[in-house]
């Protein structure tokens, strides 16, 4: 029906799916970390490192974490930007909000945190020198209407990069598919006390687009120099496209 969206491998009401998610991460907030780290055995860091690597930071420039979360991300950045630069944090979720601006402020560095919907960001046209955003992506419901958002608010020249779980390449398919839907529900209600918002992060993977159909969609709405690199076999891939 038009007026549903997917929620993992469930339909609900497009209206619904934003309080939907903010209820998983309300509940994925206290170990968040702890279970990044367990859930990839370390990799999300590696595949941070790699996303701020293409991002390509220098001193001064003004950089938007969308959907940033506890601000790993946002902490390496704004490292390399430097007293002169300045990284906005951003999320939709106050839980996850709270954790990265307390990060943020035990790192000693200037950032503002600000709770926001991606599909309608509170800020400037042609402000930002890179927008990020990383793993949160396919938990949007209209991602076109997020992606071109993040368009509206980079400045002409300045680049995307959207870091999110994609297709595995088919010799890591079976694998992959008996870890995310047998042992990460499991591990999720072990650590976090909690199986069903594990169960969904899988699903939610499984309903992104892939690295093609992303890339298209980048393109459609006007990104320019738009490609892809796999990380882990395509694990999860990172997009990057500029603004003409």
């Amino acid at each position: 029906m038009a007026d549903q969206t997917d929620f993992g491998f469930s339909k609900v009401n497009r209206h619904e799916k934003a309080a939907r998610v903010a209820g998983v991460f309300d509940s994925v907030a206290p170990r968040y970390d702890l279970m990044n780290d367990l859930m990839s055995g370390g990799l999300h860091r590696l595949w941070k490192h790699a996303a701020v690597f293409f991002a390509d930071l220098r001193e001064g420039m003004e950089v938007l974490d969308v959907a940033g979360g506890t601000a790993d991300l946002a902490v390496s950045m704004a490292k390399r930007v430097g007293d002169q630069g300045h990284v906005v944090l951003s999320d939709i979720n106050g839980a996850m909000l709270s954790r990265g601006r307390d990060r943020m402020i035990d790192a000693g560095l200037m950032a503002s945190a600000i709770q926001c919907d991606a599909e309608a960001l509170p800020f400037e046209s042609d402000r930002f020198d890179r927008v990020t955003v990383a793993f949160g992506l396919r938990n949007m419901t209209h991602k076109d209407k997020a992606l071109g958002e993040m368009r509206r608010v980079l400045r002409p020249g300045g680049k995307l990069l959207v870091l999110e779980f994609s297709k595995v390449h088919p010799s890591l398919e079976k694998l992959y598919d008996l870890y995310s839907f047998q042992v990460l529900p499991r591990l999720g209600r072990l650590v976090a006390g909690d199986e069903a918002s594990y169960r969904y992060l899988a699903e939610s993977i499984r309903m992104h687009p892939d690295q093609e159909s992303l890339a298209a969609l980048m393109r459609d709405l006007g990104f320019q120099s738009v490609r892809y690199t796999n990380l882990t076999g395509g694990v999860v891939a990172l997009h990057e496209g500029t603004k003409a």
